[in-house]
């Protein structure tokens, strides 16, 4: 016990002084962590808490170092030079790591895209269903989750679509020649909508477009939309199924191409 308080005597404005860094840095980070959180949901920045972290980090990383020599003895200089010389060896062999960390910043504070946004990747469609630090999780229509590293999609071409762009389903069809194209047109549409009632989206109609002609007839298009959770293989192939044996329609035109 003597031998404890001999020690407690002699190093005490060093446990004070560690003491009061520690207490500081703590209430630091606290207000530091609320007035960043309040600006940044002003601001509607993504995953507010990654900044936020990264803050109290800063705060403890600066409180190290001021107790570093009083109370430890450790010379802060030499410290960082030794973790600076195996930061660089560190930072090569996680150089793709690094780059999706500042890739992932980029996309939430410029806000390129957030959650809901329905975007095209590398020939890839769906929803952004979440942002990390490191990469985005992008949900196809089928259910099926693409992983993407936020610095590849920092380099890809992506295009945002919108719901309706996504969910439309397209099938062309030739109409035989000397046909009366408005009673083909309600045809067409009264057909697929009946094949296709189950699996496109409720208060949307089928459209039929005219597109041209052909020596068999006149070329056109019908346009469905998908609902949520409906492959657009299954609206087509409904769809063609309904209009495969309509007496309208010129298959010799399809034998053709």
């Amino acid at each position: 016990m003597e031998t404890m308080l001999n020690w407690l005597s002699a190093h005490a404005d060093r446990i004070v002084l560690l003491a009061v860094v520690l207490v500081a840095a703590l209430i630091l980070a606290k207000v530091t962590s609320r007035l960043l959180r309040k600006f940044l949901e002003r601001s509607n920045v993504p995953n507010a808490s990654i900044f936020i972290n990264l803050a109290r980090l800063m705060i403890w990383l600066f409180a190290a170092t001021i107790v570093l020599r009083p109370v430890f003895g450790i010379n802060p200089t030499t410290l960082i030079t030794a973790l600076g010389v195996g930061g660089l060896a560190l930072s090569l062999g996680l150089k793709d790591t690094i780059a999706n960390v500042i890739g992932g910043f980029g996309l939430m504070l410029g806000k390129v895209v957030t959650p809901g946004d329905i975007v095209t990747v590398s020939g890839v469609t769906g929803t952004i269903k979440d942002i990390t630090w490191r990469q985005t999780v992008v949900e196809e229509r089928g259910g099926n989750d693409l992983i993407i590293p936020n610095s590849v999609l920092n380099t890809s071409l992506l295009e945002r679509i919108t719901p309706a762009a996504e969910s439309c389903v397209t099938i062309p069809f030739t109409a035989k020649a000397g046909s009366d194209l408005s009673d083909i047109s309600r045809r067409i549409a009264a057909s697929v909508e009946r094949a296709t009632a189950d699996a496109t989206s409720p208060g949307t109609s089928a459209v039929v477009n005219f597109t041209g002609f052909t020596p068999y007839g006149v070329e056109g298009q019908v346009l469905l939309f998908a609902k949520p959770g409906v492959l657009l293989s299954t609206v087509r192939d409904k769809a063609v199924r309904a209009l495969a044996d309509a007496e309208f329609i010129e298959q010799r035109a399809a034998i053709g191409q």
